[in-house]
């Protein structure tokens, strides 16, 4: 894959760069230091993914990829920062981000997120060859409903309040391998699937629980105002089990000494199959 790389801190670069051609079929064609000469190089450069910084001066990530994207369709961007506002960040995925990568830069985080987003655009080229051969639409029906279903996941972290958390690229990467894979949570090798040993599986999953505590919380606090609502009921069952939910509001409000449990399967498989 050809990358480029554009962040107004010159650490950044330096450091991703060495990440990614430590993969030989990784190539970085560029790296700019603000947004301006990234707009100009990338218009040239043969690339297929742009890693951009998200606040960078006069023109901000966000701006430079909805720049790009009508002139170029097919680059995927990926976004670094280290800003958790849940308002941007879902303003950058409107704009058409696959990922974020966050500031500090860790490494089995660049490498995971590389991964997915590599396999997103290999299988894009395959449809694409087997569309030239025999001609027509060969977009399938599970295409398009992994496409709705990923947007829907997206929908319910922003919903959760966990899109600006670090763990939301890992719980992201894991939805969409499931669907791609149609696996459930258990059956994911992620020694394989992720080339990580267990203590690096450990530390994703510890980004990954502290997401999905956060959400638990806010979940509980949505259901302290509006006990009512069916849709944060439906998460509430869907994701946690409701009596998780009824423990961290209890615990919300002093009259319990411990919140409500999360369980990693429950949610991945509650999230993936949700409607």
């Amino acid at each position: 894959m050809k990358f480029y790389i554009v962040d107004d801190d010159p650490s950044i670069p330096m450091i991703l760069r060495q990440i990614l051609e430590k993969d030989p079929n990784n190539t970085v064609v560029g790296i700019a230091h603000d947004a301006k000469q990234a707009l100009a190089e990338v218009m040239l450069l043969d690339i297929d993914i742009v890693l951009a910084d998200l606040l960078m001066p006069e023109i901000s990530g966000i701006e430079l990829i909805k720049k790009l994207k009508p002139a170029k369709p097919t680059l995927r961007f990926i976004m670094i920062s280290q800003v958790r506002d849940s308002d941007l960040r879902a303003e950058a995925y409107q704009a058409g981000i696959e990922f974020f990568i966050d500031k500090p830069i860790n490494v089995i985080e660049v490498k995971t997120v590389i991964e997915k987003v590599t396999q997103s655009i290999e299988m894009a080229a395959k449809l694409n060859h087997i569309q030239s051969l025999v001609g027509g639409d060969v977009t399938t029906p599970a295409v398009d409903r992994h496409r709705v279903q990923k947007d829907k996941i997206l929908s319910i972290l922003r919903f959760l309040g966990i899109t600006s958390e670090a763990g939301s690229a890992d719980i992201l990467s894991i939805c969409q391998m499931m669907l791609d894979r149609n696996l459930s949570f258990r059956d994911i090798d992620f020694a394989v699937e992720y080339h990580i040993d267990e203590r690096e599986k450990k530390i994703m999953f510890q980004r990954i629980r502290r997401a999905i505590k956060t959400g638990l919380t806010n979940l509980a606090n949505l259901c302290l105002d509006d006990m009512g609502d069916e849709i944060v009921v439906e998460y509430a069952n869907t994701l946690y089990e409701y009596k998780n939910v009824r423990n961290e509001m209890l615990y919300l409000e002093g009259t319990r000494t411990t919140g409500g449990k999360t369980s990693l399967k429950h949610f991945f498989d509650g999230l993936v199959q949700a409607q």
